[in-house]
């Protein structure tokens, strides 16, 4: 794991249970490493504090839509979700 995984995944331990702590660290991650290197536990962990939902499923989800809007690179979060793209959504696979 990197240094961000294991930061967050501490983080967000306080938040949620451990795998989706772990989930999400990774999805951050994941997210850093195709759109924002120098991304930082500090700044994600600042945003989930200013996140204006209850749970942390809906927080975490509103902090990923923060993080993509501000970089113009990311035109679709989802992948990044707790739940991905979630059960009703289309295929992203399928169309243009």
């Amino acid at each position: 794991m990197s240094e961000l995984t294991d930061a967050l995944t501490t983080a967000f331990a306080d938040e949620t249970d451990e795998e989706i702590a772990q989930t999400a660290a990774e999805n951050i991650a994941d997210f850093a490493e195709a759109y924002d290197e120098d991304l930082t536990s500090d700044r994600v962990t600042d945003l989930l504090a200013d996140a204006p939902y209850d749970g942390f499923d809906r927080q975490f989800n509103w902090v990923i839509g923060e993080l993509a809007a501000e970089n113009e690179d990311c035109t679709d979060s989802r992948a990044f979700r707790i739940d991905g793209f979630g059960e009703i959504a289309a295929d992203p696979d399928i169309g243009t």
